[in-house]
Formats: structure tokens, C-alpha cells, sequence
């Protein structure tokens, strides 16, 4: 009676966490527009859970580590604090002025479970999302190009389900697969502006949210040469969407809004029983995604087209370390830094008002409390420290060199609950 009493209430939190999920906006601390880690163990390592054990969201980050979580479930939700806020110089068409985006606070879920098949394989689930493209500015302030309704901004959101496949090859390797099915949200308003300048002008603003769908793969590998040491590997590959039909005269390639493929690499390393270290390194293919990656040049007109202007990111890639103390048999502590490569180039800005993913610096702390040997709450805070981006682009103002200055820093609260059976 005790196992069932416990599996009952962790599928109940999993099923509570996947409905959840389907209303989220989209936020959680971002590199990119990428989740920096999804559980508060991770989130407490800076986003790091590619080498080190982080419970069963561990899963989404690398299938392979779905193994060491037989038989247990989970529920996570973030409160997330984004602020955010574009400067743009006088001497030209846009609005001059500081506009600070509305919407500052987000509630984000997430959940999963995993069960032993035999002694070799376990098969579960998660459930994530992905966000931080969000702005709402109470001034339009592209109006000045002749037409915009207030507010202005732009909304995505993502939400991943992924069964997990584990397996172990031996006592010192195992891999895992894990199918992605994506489905991801985006509206846009107040860009009046820009439909003159696009191939479907209808198609370009004040249309609510459409539904985008699609699939791709994670797969992952874990490999302890000894006891003291981990190294682990994971790949999820672009995952391929429908387009956006009610804005593909706003996205390149018609509404083509594909998810980039990113890679990640890590090691953990036990220093003592109760100390483990941790490092790695992830790379983000943003370049790859037209919609996101084509430049805003004289040739990126009309939009919608194949070479139609895009927000002008590049490749990102981000460097974690953090650190693992166990402090009794019910506490652990957690605490880690993160950094990411910038996301695009000075002669990027204008667009990028609507999608300022500047912040750089992540530090986050968390710790686990075993409330019993079937149950443990987690907790994190990660500050995302204040970064800004400034530059220009005449092409963009008409001709004018009017600078326009990006910045966002962010709070986040994780809290998890974890039932084993």
C-alpha cells in the first residue's frame, strides 16, 4: 500500500505538470530564447545535467540519464521575473525614449516519470518548455515609419514531450533515445509598419496566436570509467515545424519557424563522497534557422521571402561549471555560473527590440531536502545578471543612424516535488 500511495500521487503531479504545460508563456532564464536548465537541480548548477545526476528532468537534458531514476516521478514549476527594455537615441523615425516591456512575471511547469522495464532498461517521459521571446511596450514606437497600433510586441512559446527510452550496456556505459514532439505558439501586434514591406502584408501582424507543430530526436550517452568520474554527451537534432501560416509574411520562408539542433558535452567529477564538480560546454545552431538567423540588409526585403530579414543571431555557445555538496543525509547543496556567447551583432538591434536575448551571465543556488526515502523538495534562485546590446542599422531607420540600446536581466524561483515508489 505504501508504493501505490506514492506512485498514485507522483503520476497525479505528472499529469497536473503536462496540463499545466500547455498554457505557459514563455519565459524561465534564457540563453537565447533556450531554457538555461528545467528542474530546480539544474537550474541550481546553472543549467548543468548532461554528466551529473539532476533527478528525472535529467531526462530532458540527456535521455541517457533516465537509467538512475527508475521508478520515480517528478513536478517543477519556475516563477520567472524577465525586465527588459529598449533605449533608442533621437534623429530618426523611431520613438526616442526608454520603453520598458510589460508582463514581468511568468509561472512555468514542467514534470516527468520513469519506470523500470528490467535491469537493463527504464521508459519514461518529460514534459519542458523553451521561451524568453516576450515583449509587450505600451509606445509603438515604430510608428514613425507611418502606421502602428499599440501595444507592440511579439509572444513565443514551446512546449516539448518526449518519451525516454534508457539503456545500459554495461556497468560503465548507457545510452539513451528520446523522440521530441514540439508544439510552439507566436503572435505578434502594433507591426502595421512592416507590412508594406512585406510579401504577404496580410500576414504580418494583429492575427492572434497561431499553432505550430513538429518532431525531432534526442539521444544521449553516460560513461563512468570509475566511480569517481562521469563524462556524458547528448544531441537533440533541429526539429522540424509546420509554419506559421497566419505570419508568414512576418518569418522567412513563408512562416518557417524550425527549433535549432544543440549539442552538449559535460564531465562530473567526484572530488570526495559528499563533493562533486561539474563542467560543460553546449552549442545552439541559431544560425541555422533563417527565420531567426537572416541578416537585416538592403536584400532581406520583402519579408516572408526566402532571404526575408530575420533577427541576425548567431551560433551560441555556452560554458557551465558548478558544484554538488552533500551536507547531510536529507540536504544538498547546489551552486553554479554559466556564460553565453552573444546572440547577434550591433548592426542587429532594431529588430531585435522585439527580442532583446541579451543576458550573458547566469549564477544560480539551489539544495534538495529528503523528506523521506520516497520524497524530496527542491528549491533554486538563479539571477541573470543585466546585459545590453547598442547599435544601429540605417537600413533599418530609413537611412538615419539613430543607435538603439537593448538590455534584460532576469530573477528566477524553481521549486520541484519527487516521488519514488
Amino acid at each position: 500500500m505504501k508504493n501505490t500511495k506514492h506512485h498514485s500521487c507522483g503520476m497525479a503531479a505528472v499529469v497536473i505538470a503536462l496540463g499545466s504545460a500547455m498554457g505557459t508563456g514563455p519565459a524561465e532564464a534564457t540563453n537565447g530564447y533556450f531554457a538555461n536548465g528545467y528542474n530546480p537541480q539544474q537550474k541550481g548548477l546553472a543549467g548543468a545535467g548532461t554528466a551529473i545526476d539532476t533527478g528525472i528532468m535529467g531526462m530532458a537534458v540527456n535521455p541517457a540519464l533516465g537509467f538512475g531514476n527508475a521508478n520515480a516521478a517528478e513536478a517543477c514549476i519556475s516563477a520567472f521575473s524577465p525586465d527588459r527594455d529598449v533605449t533608442i537615441a533621437p534623429g530618426g523615425p523611431l520613438t526616442p525614449g526608454t520603453h520598458r516591456s510589460n508582463n514581468q512575471f511568468f509561472p512555468i511547469p514542467c514534470g516527468g516519470a520513469n519506470w523500470q522495464l528490467n535491469d537493463r532498461t527504464t521508459l519514461g517521459f518529460v514534459v519542458y518548455g523553451n521561451g524568453g521571446m516576450n515583449t509587450e511596450y505600451d509606445t509603438n514606437f515604430f510608428a514613425g515609419f507611418g502606421a502602428g497600433s499599440s501595444p507592440l510586441g511579439v509572444d513565443l512559446m514551446q512546449l516539448f514531450i518526449s518519451p525516454t527510452l534508457s539503456y545500459s550496456v554495461d556497468e560503465a556505459l548507457t545510452v539513451g533515445v528520446a523522440p521530441v514532439f514540439a508544439v510552439q505558439g507566436f503572435r505578434a501586434y502594433g507591426l502595421e509598419a512592416f507590412a508594406g514591406l512585406s510579401s504577404n502584408p496580410a500576414a504580418v501582424t494583429n492575427n492572434g496566436t497561431d499553432w505550430s507543430y513538429g518532431a525531432g530526436i534526442n539521444l544521449g550517452l553516460v560513461w563512468s570509467p570509475n566511480e569517481n568520474l562521469t563524462f556524458g554527451a547528448a544531441y537533440r537534432s533541429r526539429i522540424f515545424m509546420t509554419e506559421f501560416d497566419d505570419y508568414a509574411g512576418l518569418f522567412a520562408e513563408q512562416g518557417d519557424f524550425d527549433i535549432p539542433a544543440q549539442a552538449t558535452l559535460g564531465v562530473a567529477f567526484k572530488v570526495s563522497p559528499d563533493l562533486t564538480l561539474t563542467a560543460e560546454y553546449q552549442h545552439i545552431w541559431y544560425g541555422s534557422i533563417d527565420a531567426i538567423a537572416n541578416p537585416q540588409t538592403a536584400g532581406g526585403f520583402p519579408l516572408g521571402g526566402n532571404t526575408g530579414a530575420g533577427f541576425g543571431w548567431k551560433d551560441m555557445d555556452v560554458f557551465r561549471v558548478g558544484a554538488q555538496y552533500r551536507a547531510s543525509d536529507q540536504l544538498t547543496l547546489r551552486g553554479g555560473v554559466s556564460y553565453a556567447t552573444e546572440f547577434t551583432d550591433p548592426s542587429e538591434v532594431i529588430f531585435n527590440t522585439l527580442a532583446p536575448a541579451t543576458p550573458r551571465w547566469h549564477v544560480g543556488v539551489g539544495a534538495t531536502w529528503n523528506m523521506d526515502a520516497n520524497r524530496s523538495l527542491s528549491v533554486s534562485y538563479t539571477r541573470t545578471f543585466s546585459q545590453s546590446l547598442t547599435g544601429s542599422n540605417p537600413v533599418m531607420t530609413g537611412g538615419a543612424v539613430q543607435p538603439a540600446t537593448l538590455r534584460m536581466d532576469q530573477h528566477e524561483l524553481a521549486f520541484g516535488m519527487a516521488w519514488a515508489w
